[in-house]
């Protein structure tokens, strides 16, 4: 059985994971933090017999990104879910692209199927890049203002 993170369940070894707060001090943020992620689907942590969640590498990488994508690029959670959709389907791509099975018709829509995936990150990060740019000619005015009235 395949994971959202293209992992088999299989490669969770009992011994590979670790607990939730293990797993909160280890990515510095709170457990809700992640139940909530994992509420929303970002993430999709494995589950012990008990219900207790457990938190693979591949699951602490991934909430990295998460954290990386809000701290670096502002995006909220809806856009980060956007970005990791992608991010997972073009690892599908990479991985079916790579196949030996895989013709060079059906390479060629991969590719254009990856373009496209990556124009709309592109999209994303350019709108965020936009809005910053807003905001500091804002910040760059009133700076100006204040120093005339210095003047």
């Amino acid at each position: 059985m395949s994971t959202a993170l293209g992992e088999t369940t299989a490669a969770r070894r009992p011994q590979d994971l670790v607990s939730i707060g293990a797993a909160a001090m280890a990515l510095g943020v709170s457990e809700r933090a992640l139940r909530y992620y994992q509420q929303l689907g970002l993430i999709n942590c494995g589950r012990t017999a008990g219900g207790m969640r457990r938190y693979s590498e591949a699951d602490l990488a991934r909430v990295s990104r998460i954290r990386e994508l809000q701290s670096l690029l502002g995006l909220d959670l809806d856009e980060i879910a956007d970005v990791l959709a992608n991010d997972d389907r073009l690892a599908d791509i990479r991985q079916a692209y790579h196949d030996e099975a895989t013709g060079a018709a059906e390479r060629a829509e991969l590719a254009r199927e990856c373009l496209a995936l990556l124009e709309h990150l592109r999209l994303i990060v350019h709108a965020k890049q936009v809005a910053l740019g807003t905001f500091l000619a804002d910040v760059d005015e009133r700076i100006a203002r204040t120093r005339d009235v210095l003047k």
